[in-house]
């Protein structure tokens, strides 16, 4: 993955099999993200499902700092802490499973959003928290815990996300969030997030 300072990305990876199984795997997952991705990059929204996980992010100057790699040339420090918090926590569910193997089916994936003439983070925004609705998890976006829309909602006081830089971002009031996040998602706008 390449990021460019400032830019908006959908990041997103799957896994072959239902990985989050327990509350205690959605928890470890979340203190991993805290520990690798919180200290360099913005993280505007997120989304944990049972196979998969998305995150709208903002890349900060410290995401794009290169650093050195045995096996490769140089590669940027957001890049290396995606990877670093997947391993770590593929070692730690497969010893505590006695399991073997990867986790997740590709790389992880980070779409550049900006430069689009549709607002494609909010776009993104909408569908990680409409994700569990549309999925046939919950009925309302407020009963699933593993996303933002609570922290959003005033619901819960999340440590992960800026607010505020969220809501300039994305062009919508905090005010009129419950009312934005109801909004029904346009197919084609959709298609370009991925």
């Amino acid at each position: 993955m390449h990021y460019e300072k400032d830019g908006i990305y959908h990041v997103y990876n799957k896994s072959h099999r239902n990985v989050f199984v327990l509350d205690d795997y959605y928890l470890l997952f979340l203190k991993k993200v805290k520990k690798y991705i919180s200290p360099c990059c913005e993280i505007l929204a997120w989304c944990l499902m049972p196979n998969h996980f998305h995150f709208l992010i903002m890349a900060t100057q410290i995401s794009i700092q290169d650093i050195e790699e045995p096996h490769r040339p140089t590669t940027q420090q957001l890049s290396k802490n995606w990877g670093t918090l997947l391993s770590s926590f593929t070692l730690t569910l497969n010893k505590k499973n006695e399991t073997r193997g990867p986790l997740w089916f590709y790389r992880t994936t980070a779409k550049m959003l900006n430069g689009h003439s549709d607002n494609y983070p909010y776009v993104c925004f909408q569908y990680i928290h409409q994700n569990p609705v549309r999925s046939g998890l919950v009925d309302r976006m407020e009963e699933w815990k593993y996303s933002s829309y609570n922290d959003f909602a005033g619901r819960r006081n999340g440590q992960l996300v800026n607010k505020a830089l969220t809501f300039a971002i994305i062009g919508i009031k905090e005010k009129t969030f419950l009312n934005e996040c109801r909004k029904e998602l346009d197919e084609d706008q959709l298609n370009q997030i991925w």
